[in-house]
C-alpha cells in the first residue's frame, strides 16, 4: 500500500500498519526459510510436522493482519478491491509462496543507499524484485513439477534456469511446466518479465536522455559564456575608442564639429 493510501486511512489503521511492518517482514523471512527447507530438504516425521506448524502460524499472522486492515480501513470496499492479491495469497495454497513478497518492504532502506534520484530507486527495486521473484518462482515451480509425469523440471537448478529464462522473456523452451499449478506460476513470471523489461528499457532511455540533455546544456552554457565574454570585450573596446577620441579632440571643439 502506498504512502498516499496510508495517509487517508484512520489513525488506528496507520498505527497498525506501522506497528506490523517489521513483524510481518520477520514472519515473511521465517516463512521463506521454512518453505525453502520444505521444498529442498523434503523433511519427514517430526521435522515435517514442525515445518508445517511454523507455516501454519505464519499463515495465521498474515490472515490476522489482512482481517485487521480490512476492519480498520476507512473505505472497506475500496480497500478490499485494491487488495485482492493479498486475499488470494491468504486463501489459495498455490499462492502462499507469494507471502515472501512481503520482503520487498524490507528494501525501502535501500532508498538511502540509492540516493534521491528516482532512477536509482527504480534500479534498486527492479534488481531486488527480480532476485526475489526468481527465488520464489523457482521454489514454487520445482515443488509443483518435480514428481509430475513427464516433468522437465526435476531439479532445483533446472527450476532456477527456467525462472531466469522466463522472467527475462527469453523463452528457450528447453524446460517448461506441465502441471496446472506450474503453468499458473509461469503466467505470473511472464507478466513480471514484461514489466521488468519495460522498467529496464525505460531506465536506460531515461539515462540516455539525461546524458544528451546534460551535454546540450553544457554546450549552451559554454556558448552563452563565450558570447558574454565577446560582449565584454566589445564594451571595453568601445570605451577605449571613446577615451582615445576624447584625448585627441582639441579644447573648445565639440565632437560634432570634428566630425563635420
Amino acid at each position: 500500500m502506498g504512502t498516499s493510501d496510508l495517509d487517508v486511512q484512520t489513525p488506528a489503521f496507520q498505527a497498525w500498519t506501522r506497528a506490523m511492518e517489521w513483524p510481518l517482514m520477520a514472519v515473511a523471512v521465517l516463512f521463506g526459510v521454512v518453505y525453502a527447507y520444505q521444498v529442498l530438504a523434503e523433511p519427514q516425521g517430526a521435522l515435517l510436522l514442525a515445518t508445517r506448524v511454523v507455516s501454519l502460524l505464519c499463515w495465521l499472522v498474515f490472515a490476522i493482519d489482512y482481517v485487521v486492515r480490512l476492519w480498520l480501513a476507512t473505505n472497506r470496499r475500496r480497500w478490499f478491491v485494491r487488495n485482492i492479491l493479498s486475499l488470494l495469497v491468504v486463501t489459495l495454497p498455490m499462492l502462499r509462496p507469494l507471502r515472501l513478497v512481503r520482503l520487498l518492504t524490507l528494501f525501502t532502506v535501500f532508498q538511502r543507499a540509492a540516493g534521491t534520484a528516482l532512477r536509482g530507486r527504480v534500479v534498486t527495486y527492479a534488481a531486488v524484485t527480480t532476485t526475489l521473484l526468481v527465488f520464489v518462482a523457482s521454489l514454487a515451480v520445482f515443488d509443483a513439477e518435480r514428481y509430475a509425469p513427464g516433468a522437465l523440471i526435476t531439479t532445483y537448478g533446472e527450476a532456477v534456469w527456467w525462472a531466469c529464462v522466463t522472467i527475462t522473456t527469453v523463452g528457450y523452451g528447453d524446460a517448461y511446466p506441465v502441471t496446472m499449478e506450474g503453468r499458473c506460476i509461469a503466467v505470473g513470471m511472464m507478466i513480471c518479465g514484461i514489466a521488468l523489461v519495460g522498467t529496464v528499457t525505460a531506465t536506460i532511455a531515461s539515462w540516455l536522455v539525461e546524458r544528451v540533455t546534460s551535454e546540450e546544456e553544457a554546450g549552451q552554457a559554454a556558448t552563452t559564456a563565450h558570447i558574454q565574454l565577446l560582449a565584454d570585450k566589445i564594451d571595453r573596446l568601445e570605451g577605449l575608442l571613446s577615451q582615445a577620441a576624447a584625448d585627441g579632440q582639441p579644447r573648445g571643439t565639440s565632437r560634432g564639429e570634428i566630425v563635420t
